[in-house]
């Protein structure tokens, strides 16, 4: 079953091979220290990246830089400082360059510019990791993740991974590459010693893929992710139309709705709930302290009629704690440098959660 799983994730998203993983945060804190083993490597993140990434990296014995957070153009100086530069006290060039970015940013719902981070990692000849934890089965028209979305061919990325913990509704992870990437990942990985993904797991991951892809015979992939795109940006669209200030990019499901005010994240919790409406809030230090949000993740099987109550509560709970601000409080260059938890605060404290 293992076996049939990874040969189906290696064909969906477009690799020769793939190997699985019993956790989805071990699978990147587990795979970045074996890549990256030498101080004579480097990893450059960008800086809104999950933790997972984030302890892999301190974890490996690679030397780490941060890019601004989506910003190609900042990635490109970062990476000819590096090379131009070397390593540091030698001044030897580095063994190798790894690129980590996300599909979908999981605390800004933002879409990585893919196709542009690509163009530059090819310019420099640096190696990219893409985390698609919450891209895969949700981006693309086949819901291939954002390869498909932004047009970008999977053969130029190197180390594809991501997480049955969303779109496919079990547990575990994946990394997906060449085939010596993944025998080398394989025999290497502390992470294939613990226990594996357990048999009911793997087999609802790798049903769900089959719904996904229409390997099942049916349309129910198809319209489950038309479903969740017109969800998404319904539910977006009402929120602005409210005066909520909505982070990230169109079709994305992941909302951060900007609260701002400490105050006001427990008020706005117990609000929703006592309206029979749950959500997730996110405070200091899991965001910088006049940062804070909630995060509602959409779903395909949110009926209209859901989408609509959800959004009437809200109307009522956004004007009794006054959360329409009518626009962003912070300009997108002083959000992006504001440390949200990712590795340019890797000194300061805890990291955010996914």
């Amino acid at each position: 079953m293992h076996e049939a799983l990874e040969r189906e994730v290696a064909a969906f998203v477009g690799k020769p091979a793939a190997l699985v993983f019993g956790m989805g945060f071990a699978t990147n804190s587990m795979t970045l220290p074996v890549l990256m083993r030498g101080r004579d490597s480097l990893i450059i993140s960008d800086a809104l990246n999950h933790s997972s990434i984030v302890a892999g990296a301190r974890g490996s014995a690679a030397r780490v830089r941060v890019f601004r957070h989506n910003q190609p153009e900042h990635l490109e100086r970062v990476l000819r400082a590096a090379i131009a530069e070397g390593q540091p006290r030698t001044h030897r060039p580095w063994a190798k360059i790894l690129v980590v970015v996300e599909g979908i940013y999981s605390m800004e719902g933002e879409i990585c510019r893919l196709a542009e981070i690509v163009a530059v990692k090819k310019r420099y000849g640096a190696y990219l990791y893409l985390d698609e934890a919450h891209s895969i089965g949700a981006l693309g028209r086949g819901g291939r993740g954002v390869c498909e979305a932004t047009g970008v061919d999977p053969g130029d990325v190197d180390v594809m991974m991501g997480t049955f913990t969303k779109a496919f509704g079990s547990c575990g992870g994946y990394v997906a590459g060449d085939p010596a990437l993944v025998d080398f990942i394989r025999a290497a990985s502390p992470a294939i010693h613990p226990a594996s993904m357990s048999p009911p797991c793997a087999e609802q991951a790798l049903s769900a893929l089959r719904v996904i892809s229409g390997a099942d015979g049916t349309g129910r992939g198809a319209a489950k992710l038309a479903q969740l795109k017109a969800n998404s940006n319904f539910v977006r669209e009402g929120l602005r139309r409210l005066g909520c200030e909505v982070l990230g990019d169109a079709d994305s499901p992941v909302m951060p709705i900007m609260l701002y005010n400490p105050g006001k994240i427990p008020a706005f919790s117990r609000e929703c709930l006592a309206r029979n409406l749950a959500v997730v809030v996110v405070g200091f230090p899991a965001t910088p302290l006049l940062l804070s949000r909630a995060r509602i993740c959409i779903s395909a099987a949110h009926s209209r009629a859901d989408l609509q109550e959800a959004l009437a509560v809200f109307r009522e709970i956004v004007t009794s704690l006054g959360l329409k601000y009518h626009g962003a409080l912070l300009t997108a260059p002083e959000r992006q440098a504001a440390p949200a938890g990712g590795m340019a605060v890797a000194a300061q404290g805890p990291r955010r959660r996914r």
